[in-house]
């Protein structure tokens, strides 16, 4: 599933806390955003019928909790980074981030024992 920015803004605020209310997810995003309440709950709206996230009336308040994880919105945000500017090849991109200098040595480390694990668990399998 395909997130826009905005809706990764909104899962965000949702992530960190859930069940919520359109309000409250309001007073979770970043400062710099200054969206109306209409527009948070237009977006709710998209991301309910993405099924993405469900409703559930509690009275008269709508409260929202996620259905797709975090992990799983990375893993597809992910594969398709990978899709467009790497012709779905993941070893070039594994070879980019290990090679960008903005990454610290502890990060690129990682990065390489979480490509050892990988392959273990692939010899395993």
């Amino acid at each position: 599933m395909k997130l826009t920015e905005a809706e990764w803004q909104i899962m965000n605020a949702l992530w960190e806390n859930w069940p919520a209310t359109a309000r409250q997810i309001a007073d979770r995003l970043p400062g710099d955003i200054k969206w109306a309440y209409t527009t948070i709950k237009t977006m709710l709206t998209r991301l309910t019928d993405k099924n993405a996230v469900k409703e559930s009336k509690k009275g008269n308040v709508a409260v929202y909790e996620p259905i797709l994880t975090r992990q799983n919105a990375q893993r597809s945000a992910l594969k398709s980074l990978a899709n467009q500017a790497f012709d779905g090849a993941f070893g070039p991109l594994m070879h980019f981030l290990l090679e960008d200098q903005k990454l610290s040595d502890k990060q690129k480390e990682d990065l390489l024992q979480a490509l050892k694990t990988g392959e273990q668990k692939g010899e395993q399998e």
